[in-house]
């Protein structure tokens, strides 16, 4: 399907809303295939999907390497899976610099789930792109939305202070944390205080748990809120042993709920679109530059900004008006 064809997106749509598992993985593949700005086939693709969105409760999972994400998102699966929820995980992988590959390293941690027809494991590759995600993330949630999953779980790469894009791109954001990870101030620096709905102190069984969710609070209580927001709870989980994950399932439901009962939900959605629409326009203009020879043009104005005889702006405005 490197061609577009209508009759051929749809059945694969088709098969993908049956639950049949290769055709969700095809078209997730369509999706991290597709040049940065999208391609024919990959418009067809999310035509096709439209329709079926806006039902899954997408979950974003962060926090420093460490502290246990991909054993916490395995967790979260066999809890989901126990109340019968279809679950999908999207797991953005760091890239090799030099192949350009993810390691994977989800799929070795979630061997226990590999036959289970309820549940789809797809790891992507972060290809260089900041913030903790890949530039195909919000196509491929449409995917996995789109197929029927209940909740697709989004766990990012996990590089420290670069990985708050989540927020933007999840309906609930879990942010995790372990003892010895450093302290509430770390966290504050960190920008994590900012994008939580729920925080996890994962491995509580360590000494320092405690404290840590200790300083956690007293963070949170300095957060200016008004009464009626969301106030983001501090829980304990030991993620390999399954202690307090059922907790943890309860919050993200309560959650759920209160963002569909405050209206913040559609906020949230119509917000990620809108930043979704406007990053694909801005890549469409660049590639629209390159078939109109701008980039040369880009040079010269870039050459008569550095010579004087032209601002930043007006070169910009000289680049939009060709």
């Amino acid at each position: 399907m490197r061609r577009a064809d209508p009759a051929r997106v749809d059945d694969l749509v088709a098969r993908a809303r049956g639950g049949e598992p290769r055709a969700v993985a095809r078209l997730v593949s369509l999706v991290e295939d597709a040049p940065v700005g999208g391609s024919e086939i990959l418009r067809q693709v999310m035509a096709a999907l439209a329709p079926y969105g806006g039902r899954a409760h997408v979950v974003g999972l962060t926090g420093a390497p460490g502290v246990g994400k991909s054993t916490t998102t395995s967790a979260l699966v066999r809890e989901l899976r126990a109340a019968d929820r279809r679950v999908a995980v999207l797991a953005v992988d760091p890239s090799s610099p030099f192949s350009g590959g993810a390691l994977l390293g989800d799929r070795i941690r979630m061997t226990d789930h590999a036959t289970d027809r309820g549940v789809f494991i797809r790891s992507m590759a972060s290809r260089g792109h900041l913030g903790g995600l890949s530039w195909s993330t919000p196509q491929a949630l449409r995917v996995l939305d789109a197929a029927g999953f209940d909740v697709v779980l989004v766990e990012t790469v996990g590089v420290g202070q670069s990985e708050v894009e989540i927020a933007s791109l999840a309906d609930s954001t879990v942010v995790l944390l372990a003892p010895g990870m450093g302290d509430g101030i770390q966290a504050a620096k960190a920008g994590i205080l900012e994008i939580g709905d729920l925080y996890v102190v994962n491995k509580a069984d360590r000494e320092g748990a405690g404290r840590v969710r200790r300083d956690l609070r007293g963070m949170l209580r300095l957060a200016d809120r008004s009464p009626d927001a969301w106030q983001p709870p501090v829980l304990a989980t030991v993620s390999q042993t399954g202690k307090g994950v059922d907790a943890l399932v309860a919050a993200l439901d309560e959650h759920h709920a209160w963002l569909s009962s405050s209206g913040e939900l559609a906020r949230r959605r119509t917000r990620r679109a809108r930043e979704e629409i406007e990053a694909i326009a801005v890549e469409t203009l660049r590639a629209r530059w390159a078939r109109v020879g701008a980039e040369e043009e880009l040079g010269r104005l870039a050459a008569a900004v550095v010579a004087g005889e032209s601002d930043p702006y007006a070169a910009a405005d000289s680049l939009l008006d060709r």
